[in-house]
């Protein structure tokens, strides 16, 4: 099942997508049940947008041991967490702001878990109980500035700027977590194509770790890591990540205006 969060009308509604492509509107929240509200929306109507709105997002570092080569890490012995503001959220076909002091900002497409049900102490084996579904994530990076942010022992800004967590297009559910084809292209041209069967921390144990110290509430979105083959993005660029299952997640880059930005 593929559910959609989509703009119309003005209106914000969450829907089910049907075989032939019409969206079954929803009641409510799916987190709050999947019960159909008996309107049908037409795909070429509406806007899609990111999965869950303003989301807590939990990141996961160095989570393929290819990607902790590639950069020149050591495979963790535990999973190495940080978080990204629920304003890095954007949904598919939105724009991603490359900062006007940018140098060096590289994508990172990962699958991301959409916790469903709160979790506390759960174990690994009951983890995806606990899972609404799964969505494609673009974890943007500064690497400049997270290497600097590294070196005292920790990992926001770099990670945190508006528009730098692009998430869609849409939820998925019922998929296997341990099995799913990431591919990741720039402009047409494929520079991810790995598989979660690589993951270090699979689903399950990502899940159960966090819940050991933390809270996972309906909504949590963590995105579980990115295969090798990261590299940088540059202002007129597209990045699209397409995790099997799920569809494709679609995004430009654009330059920043703070002249915009100064006046919202």
């Amino acid at each position: 099942m593929h559910i959609a969060r989509y703009a119309l009308d003005e209106c914000v509604h969450y829907g089910i997508i049907e075989n032939d492509g019409s969206i079954a509107r929803l009641q409510s929240s799916p987190l709050e049940g999947l019960k159909r509200g008996g309107a049908i929306d037409a795909p070429s109507a509406v806007r899609l947008l990111a999965p869950i709105e303003r989301p807590r997002v939990f990141g996961l570092g160095y989570n393929y041991v290819a990607h902790s080569n590639e950069v020149g890490k050591a495979v963790p012995q535990l999973p190495v967490l940080f978080m990204k503001p629920s304003t890095s959220v954007i949904g598919p076909d939105e724009s991603i702001v490359y900062p006007d002091d940018g140098q060096n900002i590289h994508f990172e497409g990962e699958l991301t878990v959409v916790i469903g049900k709160k979790a506390r102490h759960v174990s690994a084996a009951n983890a995806l109980n606990h899972v609404l579904g799964y969505t494609c994530g673009n974890d943007v990076s500064d690497r400049v500035l997270q290497r600097r942010e590294s070196e005292f022992g920790c990992l926001l800004a770099g990670k945190g700027y508006d528009t730098f967590a692009p998430m869609g297009p849409v939820v998925a559910t019922g998929l296997d977590p341990s099995k799913l084809g990431i591919i990741t292209r720039v402009n047409g041209a494929v520079r991810q194509n790995g598989t979660t069967a690589d993951l270090l921390f699979s689903v399950p144990e990502i899940i159960a770790y966090l819940s050991r110290y933390m809270t996972l509430l309906p909504g949590d979105m963590i995105m579980t890591g990115t295969p090798a083959g990261v590299g940088p993005i540059q202002v007129g660029d597209t990045i699209e990540v397409e995790i099997e299952g799920i569809g494709i997640l679609r995004n430009d880059v654009v330059a920043e205006d703070r002249g915009n930005a100064s006046r919202l």
